[in-house]
């Protein structure tokens, strides 16, 4: 089992992947609707590992999940992140494994993929 943070904007995607890791044995331990909610939070509870959406809202300065990324690496260079996109936005994936996220999954989330990928990480 493994302590998770869900980053995204969209409620429904935050339920939408509580669901589905709770279902595989894990625990959501934080949410966050923003970027930086989500370093804010993941610096309080350091999770094992965080579900990172890219298109997020800007707020203080952290402009999307790519800027978030970076930013919780910054404060833990071991963090373990996957970032969860749609179609069409391929470059930005590679921008955010750039700056650190582990691995991505795409939206909608496709439950036996999102185990297999967490598997990869270690959980």
């Amino acid at each position: 089992m493994a302590n998770v943070l869900i980053v995204d904007d969209a409620k429904i995607m935050r339920i939408n992947i509580k669901g589905v890791l709770e279902k595989l044995g894990h625990k959501v331990v934080g949410e966050a609707g923003t970027g930086h909610e989500g370093v804010e939070i993941y610096k309080k509870c350091k999770p094992d590992f965080v579900t990172m959406d890219i298109t997020m809202p800007e707020e203080n300065g952290i402009k999307d999940g790519i800027d978030a990324v970076e930013k919780i690496k910054e404060f833990d260079k071991n963090a373990l992140v996957v970032m969860v996109t749609s179609h069409g936005e391929e470059q930005k994936v590679r921008q955010a494994i750039k700056r650190g996220a582990r691995n991505y999954i795409l939206k909608p989330i496709n439950p036996p993929l999102l185990e297999k990928v967490i598997k990869k990480l270690g959980f």
